[in-house]
């Protein structure tokens, strides 16, 4: 439920244009997500090692934010297990977490980039069509001058 959650605002990330202050909300929130689902599921398959849920959590943060200071370890090896999956689940997930959201900036950008160009070019062919104008006006000046002449 929670993962459904995570992945319709991250949905919406990718539709909406993307502030620094949202793209670090998401990684905050990403980071959350992982550590309580991480917390949560170590107190319950490893209950002796990580006897009530605030130590759960503590070992969560320490791993999904890869600290590890070693003073809480699971030492059964349904717990090494979990620990293990747990491990590669949340950098994967904070890591393309943080690649969708780089990914949006850098092309945020290149929008950008193609809207200035496109604004460029337009001025360009704005100020030729001028110039063209001109030189119409300038060739009929003369074809008269010519004309007028004979």
């Amino acid at each position: 439920m929670v993962r459904l959650l995570v992945m319709r605002r991250f949905e919406a990330f990718r539709h909406n244009p993307l502030s620094v202050r949202k793209a670090m909300a998401v990684i905050v929130a990403a980071t959350l997500v992982s550590v309580l689902v991480g917390g949560v599921l170590i107190t319950v398959v490893d209950p002796e090692e990580f006897p009530n849920l605030g130590t759960g959590l503590w070992w969560a943060l320490q791993t999904v934010t890869t600290v590890g200071y070693g003073d809480v370890t699971p030492e059964k090896t349904a717990g090494r297990f979990v620990g293990a999956l747990f491990l590669l689940e949340a950098i994967a997930f904070v890591t393309i977490v943080t690649a969708v959201i780089t990914s949006s900036f850098v092309e945020r950008a290149r929008q950008e980039r193609i809207a200035d160009s496109e604004t460029a070019e337009a001025a360009g062919i704005e100020q030729l069509t001028a110039q063209l104008a001109e030189i119409t006006s300038r060739l009929d000046r003369i074809q008269q001058t010519l004309e007028s002449g004979r």
